[in-house]
């Protein structure tokens, strides 16, 4: 006689949804955002079994376009490898790389007072030269090379260091362009320019198509997959050292970074 199957809807295994974090300044080094720091987490997000889908928590004013670009690509790279889902949920922002990192989401989702856009490049630095003027410091610089001297905060702005600091920006921001068309295509709002570092709020989003609706994680995952949905966090793990406190300055470097960012956007 073969063995005899029972079927117990309390024994049916709960859907597994992997929760990835990306939250902070995206920049490499410390325990900001980077591809070789979130590599580990979301490597193991995507290994779990009977993966139903994964999720993106966002929290970010920006930073880094190569390390946005990177996260972004290896969260894509894994959601074809496995075939899952991946839907994105912003928090207070997902601003510059933020939305970058929001559009690694087959779905977008925000909260109606969350801020996305901001897709452009930014450069910002402080002229310091009549500083040193008003102190009598004259400074001396030699260099080999006539472009080693770029954007010295410590001379006088030159047209000619405009100018070639507009054509490195072009690419960058033609590249996140790319990204958001090949990534929302369709979705996006016709006859709208959403590419000038402007910034909408919640429904706004929405209705630019930068966003697929209003939604919070758990409510939105229990309403797709049933309320016995298991949500598993995943983020990096904290070296020894920081977690002992040696890293306490740099991680409040981070902080002050983060804050100024943030700034920006009202947040």
């Amino acid at each position: 006689m073969g063995r005899m199957a029972w079927n117990f809807p309390f024994l049916r295994r709960r859907p597994v949804v992997s929760v990835i974090r990306l939250s902070g300044v995206i920049a490499e080094g410390g325990r900001r955002l980077s591809d070789a720091g979130m590599a580990p987490a979301i490597e193991r997000a995507f290994a779990r079994r009977r993966l139903a889908a994964v999720a993106l928590v966002i929290n970010s004013p920006g930073g880094s376009p190569v390390q946005s670009a990177l996260i972004a690509a290896r969260i894509r790279r894994l959601a074809g490898e496995r075939g899952v889902p991946v839907l994105a949920f912003v928090e207070d922002m997902a601003a510059s790389g933020g939305y970058w990192l929001a559009t690694a989401g087959d779905e977008i989702w925000v909260d109606e007072s969350s801020i996305l856009g901001s897709i452009g490049v930014i450069y910002a630095a402080f002229g310091l030269d009549r500083l040193l003027e008003r102190h009598g410091v004259d400074r001396r610089v030699h260099t080999a090379g006539d472009s080693k001297s770029f954007l010295d905060p410590f001379q006088p702005e030159k047209p000619e260091d405009i100018a070639r600091l507009q054509a490195l920006q072009a690419p960058i921001h033609q590249s996140f362009i790319a990204q958001v068309k090949a990534r929302r295509g369709p979705k996006l709002a016709e006859g709208r320019d959403l590419f000038t570092g402007d910034i909408w709020v919640g429904r706004q989003a929405m209705e630019v198509g930068l966003a697929d609706g209003i939604g919070h994680l758990v409510p939105t995952m229990r309403e797709r997959f049933g309320k016995r949905v298991r949500l598993v966090p995943y983020g990096p793990r904290r070296p020894l050292l920081s977690r002992l406190g040696a890293a306490l300055v740099g991680d409040a470097l981070s902080e002050i970074e983060d804050r100024a960012l943030r700034a920006r956007y009202g947040g």
